[in-house]
């Protein structure tokens, strides 16, 4: 990993760009202005990518166009976001971009490591940690936990080199895991990713309901995985079985190792910093909704052809890498 410069208060703006991607049908006027206020003291260039209304679009230009530039997406594309993020990207005055949700909450010493990161690297996946803790936010914390055991959790931010994702002719705005498009459209072609496990950058925790409305639609995410969404199918009916020929405490014994998994990946570096010492405990709740949606998500793909995104289905998660690496090289 290259030297992280140590940024002080005071210093000059990070050299780096900012893309916030949004849509909303109500004014976030107030709940981002004081974040993207700040924002535009820490780093250079902040670009809001805004898709909502005009009622709102102007809301937010008369709130924060002082500051950010505030400007439409240039292009539509079924998932809304992908078109925000490739005109932030298109507009954006510098080679390192961080793309981030409306709920992340970056710092300046986070920012800072991730320009030196984009230095050395073309996409960087840091870590996210809610802030504050509501009960649902610790049950989706212990999904984190388990995700750093198996290659990092997918938070709601990530960093990227923008000439990279340009001449890999961007990434695709049809699937529904976002995320992990742009990390294989950046390795299909060739860039390198950095999975920094001890880059924690806050996130602002849901809604309770909107929360549990996502449920399904997360598992859905691992259409883009078979792997882990075959291993996660087998969950409920090995725990019926189980529980039918070993009794209660084999499900006890069962959710002890979940404990235990989850208590691992807090304690993977540094992660005793970012999570609080019960976070662990909820993984065997979350193991058993993911149980349940990975067969809810099984009968979206094939009664419904896909999972609800606004007012229309996505059935793709993500495109496979052969399909990628595929596209790319045809167009080199």
């Amino acid at each position: 990993m290259p030297n992280v410069t140590k940024w002080r208060v005071g210093e000059p703006p990070i050299a780096a760009s900012y893309v916030l991607p949004i849509a909303s049908h109500v004014s976030q006027a107030r709940v981002l202005g004081g974040y993207l206020r700040r924002l535009s003291r820490t780093i250079d260039d902040v670009v809001v990518v805004d898709g909502s209304e005009k009622a709102i679009f102007d809301a937010h230009a008369n709130a924060w166009g002082n500051y950010v530039r505030h400007i439409r997406p240039s292009i539509r594309t079924t998932n809304g976001k992908v078109a925000g993020v490739m005109t932030g990207l298109a507009s954006a005055r510098h080679e390192a971009v961080i793309v981030a949700d409306d709920d992340i909450r970056y710092r300046r010493a986070e920012i800072g490591r991730m320009a030196d990161l984009l230095s050395a690297y073309d996409v960087v996946r840091p870590q996210n940690m809610f802030v504050p803790l509501p009960w649902h936010a610790r049950w989706d914390t212990a999904r984190s936990l388990l995700n750093r055991l198996s290659g990092g959790d997918w938070p709601g931010t990530l960093g990227v080199r923008r000439s990279v994702l340009l001449d890999a002719g961007g990434y695709g705005g049809e699937v529904l895991f976002e995320n992990l498009e742009m990390v294989r459209t950046v390795k299909a072609a060739g860039g390198r990713e950095a999975v920094e496990l001890d880059l924690f950058v806050a996130r602002r925790p849901p809604s309770a309901r909107h929360f549990l409305s996502q449920r399904t639609r997360q598992a859905y995410d691992e259409w883009a995985r078979p792997v882990r969404l075959a291993a996660q199918l087998t969950v409920l009916p090995a725990s019926i079985w189980l529980a039918r020929q070993k009794g209660m405490p084999a499900l006890l014994a069962l959710a002890a190792l979940g404990i235990a998994a989850a208590e691992a990946g807090r304690r993977k570096d540094g992660g005793r910093k970012a999570y609080p010492a019960t976070s662990a405990l909820w993984a065997p709740a979350w193991v058993a909704e993911r149980a349940v949606t990975s067969w809810a998500a099984l009968l979206t793909r094939l009664l419904l052809g896909g999972v609800r995104y606004r007012t229309t289905r996505l059935k793709h998660a993500a495109t496979p890498v052969s399909a990628l690496q595929a596209r790319i090289g045809k167009a080199k």
